[in-house]
Order: structure tokens, then sequence, then C-alpha cells
């Protein structure tokens, strides 16, 4: 029973799982994150160029 109890402890395979998950779980946010941000920047450029041409149109 103790050779079993010990061999469960050196075995590392499932540490190294769950560093897999957390390295795939933080890699996920940065992308979601970036996505979320660029969306931001890129709404709110087509909003100016949308303003400057109502505004344009307007002049005329």
């Amino acid at each position: 029973m103790s050779k079993l109890f010990s061999r469960f402890l050196k075995d590392e395979s499932g540490a190294t799982a769950i560093e897999y998950g957390l390295i795939a779980a933080l890699i996920s946010v940065a992308i979601i994150t970036g996505a979320t941000t660029l969306g931001n920047t890129l709404s709110n450029t087509f909003q100016n160029i949308s303003n400057k041409m109502n505004t344009a149109s307007a002049a005329h």
C-alpha cells in the first residue's frame, strides 16, 4: 500500500495537464481581451468616419 501511495505522489502527469489547461485559459482570456479592444477601436473609427461624412454632406 505504501508503494502505491508513494507512486501516486511522484506521478506528475495530472499536474502537467492542469498546467496546460491554465496556459490555454490564459491565452483565451488574452485573445478575448484583444478582440474586444480591437472591436471597440474599429467601432469608434467607423463612427468618426460616419460623423465626418454626415457633416460634409450637410455642408453641401
